[in-house]
């Protein structure tokens, strides 16, 4: 390629990305700067403005002078509590929400830990209106699923070293504007700043759309029915999604297509390819963050049990309807052969996996979208773990080799994990006990710790040897969960043993972290087929993926 061939194209490209800035023409993209902005800026925040008492008055000004208590610019917000971070009246338009706060973990400013963000609730109320164009969980809005903290680098939204949440949607309204955190979590939300920037206009054009978010769910999806991310009269277009998955199911979920239906026809207009092509990716789903779209957080390929979260943000290419869209996907993909009727591997099976999305989207008149965001207890995924087995309970000297054992308390995990430290590979080994009640599918697997100083190791289940050797190595400590077995165990006592076979060349040591030895449910079609329940998995381990 010439220099001038690219130096062309690179012009044309530019062309092309300012001519598509233009969500309110004279605030929006660098074309915009150098032209008249009508109106005045105005900020909420939660600089610290201090009343008669000393104490927090939102109505005082903001106290601003040299002692120490002008820089106590945080609230806490107690479980069940709710905190208005704007109250303004129109018209105008609210450019730039930023806010940050503790995370969950228990901390010297939040000793027993705090609200994480999928239990507080942003709600946006427009006009007055009783119910709220934007309503989603903070986490879930600015892309950062299932609460977990995830760094996000896009045009609309902006999460900075997974702790500082912005967001640069355009939302004006002609009346008034409301924006509200519900503190629905059983822990305060510690530390909470905020600022909302927006600026005060005379006048609205006419027509112009409202902004919306709105968060729903299916734990699982609803065999024979695509899942609805949106669905709603009027006129408007459709610019964002975010889609979180976790699968119930071995094998890759995300073959299932978009279908969009525009204008309230019987059939979908617009059918997409498959899920991680609507996310712009290819051959499936890795984490990234670009402009336009991303994957702030993916743990495992293809598990049980694993989590998936993704944006799509359509600024240069929303999907525009007159009289009403409707968003779906199917749930299809991958499944293994126990799962599926005819006992085989294929790429097209309805999965029943926990799907959540917020869907984004501008439109006039009031949306008739009727789903509401439930409660933060529903909003957590059920748990899978038919048994959970804590390695800490069993530091005992019969359960191990040579070595030290100490209790290990990490911010991976809620209660500590088994340390064991043994010097060298030889005599090295730990063993955990656990009984079946009923005999039934499950998943067996480790939930352990990966680290600098971590040694290799073998897993045996009753003396059979299972899988590949387990490396627990890597540069940074991380949890990780090792699969090992899909089977159908017989009721009484059984017994896992690691034993130690080396270590990675870049480790410093041998060590092993075992937070929990977990059995896992399978979907009821498991049992349904029965494919493998006469199997004897002594004689041949199976781990589907």
């Amino acid at each position: 390629m010439d220099r001038s061939f690219f130096q062309r194209h690179l012009v044309a490209a530019i062309a092309v990305f300012f001519a598509a800035c233009s969500a309110f023409g004279d605030s929006a993209g660098l074309r915009g700067l150098a032209q008249p902005h009508e109106g005045r800026s105005q900020r909420s925040s939660s600089t610290h403005r201090a009343g008669p008492d000393g104490r927090y008055d939102a109505a005082a000004r903001p106290k601003g002078d040299l002692e120490e208590a002008s820089n106590w610019d945080n609230q806490n917000l107690a479980p069940g509590a709710t905190r208005v971070l704007l109250d303004a009246a129109g018209p105008g338009v609210i450019t730039h929400i930023w806010m940050t706060f503790l995370g969950p973990e228990p901390q010297g400013w939040a000793r027993q830990g705090s609200a994480n963000h999928q239990e507080m609730l942003l709600r946006i109320y427009w006009d007055g209106r009783k119910i709220p164009g934007v309503e989603a969980p903070v986490g879930d809005f600015f892309a950062n699923a299932f609460g977990k903290r995830s760094e996000v680098i896009s045009e609309p939204v902006v999460v900075e070293d997974a702790d500082s949440y912005n967001c640069f949607w355009q939302m004006p309204f002609a009346k008034s504007a409301r924006v509200e955190i519900v503190n629905q979590g059983n822990k305060p939300v510690s530390l909470l700043y905020y600022n909302i920037d927006w600026i005060k206009k005379k006048e609205l054009s006419k027509g112009t759309p409202y902004f919306h978010a709105q968060y729903r769910q299916e734990y699982p999806t609803v065999r024979g029915k695509d899942y609805v991310v949106l669905e709603t009269q009027g006129k408007g277009h459709y610019v964002g999604t975010v889609l979180s998955v976790r699968t119930r199911s071995p094998g890759w979920f995300g073959e299932g297509d978009e279908k969009i239906y525009i204008d309230n026809e019987a059939r979908p207009s617009i059918w997409g390819t498959g899920t991680e092509d609507f996310f712009l990716s290819a051959w499936g789903l890795k984490r990234t963050s670009t402009p336009y779209f991303g994957v702030p957080y993916f743990d495992q390929w293809g598990i049980v049990g694993g989590h998936t979260s993704a944006y799509r943000w359509q600024i240069h290419d929303p999907f525009v309807f007159n009289t009403g869209i409707k968003v779906t996907f199917e749930h299809f993909g991958w499944i293994s052969p126990d799962e599926n009727p005819n006992g085989k591997t294929t790429s097209w099976n309805e999965r029943e996996d926990d799907y959540s999305s917020v869907a984004f989207w501008y439109q006039t008149g009031e949306p008739t979208f009727a789903a509401r965001a439930p409660a933060a207890t529903d909003r957590q995924l059920p748990s899978l773990e038919r048994t959970t087995i804590f390695a800490r309970d069993y530091s005992g000297a019969g359960y191990h080799g040579e070595g030290d054992v100490a209790s290990q308390q990490l911010a991976l995990y809620p209660g500590p994990q088994l340390l064991y430290k043994p010097a060298r590979m030889e005599g090295a080994w730990v063993e955990i006990p656990f009984t079946v009640t009923n005999r039934e599918p499950l998943r067996l697997l480790l939930n352990a710790t990966e680290s600098y100083d971590f040694g290799r190791y073998q897993a045996y289940l009753d003396g059979i040897k299972l899988g590949d050797v387990l490396d627990f190595y890597s540069e940074k400590i991380q949890g990780t969960e090792s699969h090992l077995l899909d089977f159908w165990p017989e009721p009484g006592p059984h017994k896992l043993r690691l034993e130690c076979v080396g270590k990675n060349s870049k480790s410093e040591g041998f060590y092993l972290g075992l937070e929990s030895i977990r059995l896992r449910e399978r979907r009821p079609r498991v049992s349904d087929y029965g494919f493998d329940r006469e199997k004897n998995w002594k004689e041949k381990p199976v781990l589907y993926n």
